[in-house]
């Protein structure tokens, strides 16, 4: 079994799912009191929305290659960065090492085309909804992106940093994504991605007509995947 690194902490509360996916998905395919190999790099959150919110972009993703090269030090041999708002910094750390670097997209787009799907609503962060970084990795991947109206992008955007990421999951938060969701199927969505790794903490299946993508626990699973097999 190769050795999982972890860029997480961004938050903490869906790198530990991450870190609960990986360890389930690992017995199930081994068995026994197999479990998986991980090696985690988790920061601290706060500087890094900080450096979102004022577009500091590159500042961003050079903290983020220096973690990359301390856990390719440490023994990792991949990258599994626990956020898909940071994946906007991908090539930066992704450059910084010789490590694989499993990107969350490429892992659900997988997932969607399993599916047999092509149009799928995308709800995340307002940076992974509205910049093109991680819309454009699904197009090229022949896949039709749908975005909630800019209302509703502003509120899946103010749940995700004022609750989920602090551990708040309300139930009338929870409501306004279902009705979020709903609108996306309305304008033709064929299943929906939690584009946020904290979303699954708030939205499960049953809260939507169509399928739901959990980038968290897809993404884990495919760090499984090439953990196995290389």
């Amino acid at each position: 079994m190769k050795t999982i690194g972890l860029l997480g902490g961004m938050s903490w509360e869906s790198t530990v799912t991450y870190y609960q996916v990986l360890n389930q998905t690992v017995k199930q395919r081994l068995g026994g009191l197999h479990s998986a190999q991980v090696l985690l790099y988790s920061v601290d959150f706060e500087p890094f929305e900080q450096l979102q919110h004022q577009g500091r972009w590159a500042e961003a993703g050079k903290l983020l290659a220096a973690t990359a090269i301390c856990l390719e030090k440490g023994g990792a041999d991949c990258l599994v960065l626990c956020t898909n708002t940071m994946h906007k910094v991908a090539d930066a750390i992704a450059q910084a090492t010789d490590l694989p670097f499993i990107h969350i997209a490429d892992a659900t787009a997988q997932a969607i085309h399993q599916q047999g799907l092509t149009t799928v609503g995308l709800l995340g962060t307002r940076f992974t909804m509205e910049d093109r970084f991680y819309v454009d990795r699904l197009t090229a991947q022949e896949l039709t992106v749908l975005t909630p109206e800019a209302a509703d992008r502003t509120t899946v955007h103010q749940i995700i940093y004022d609750e989920l990421c602090r551990g708040i999951v309300k139930g009338s938060s929870r409501d306004q994504y279902r009705q979020i969701i709903q609108s996306l199927v309305e304008q033709g969505s064929e299943g929906v991605i939690l584009g946020c790794t904290e979303i699954g903490l708030l939205v499960k299946p049953e809260d939507s007509a169509v399928p739901l993508f959990d980038t968290t626990e897809l993404h884990a699973i495919a760090a499984v995947d090439w953990a196995l097999q290389t």
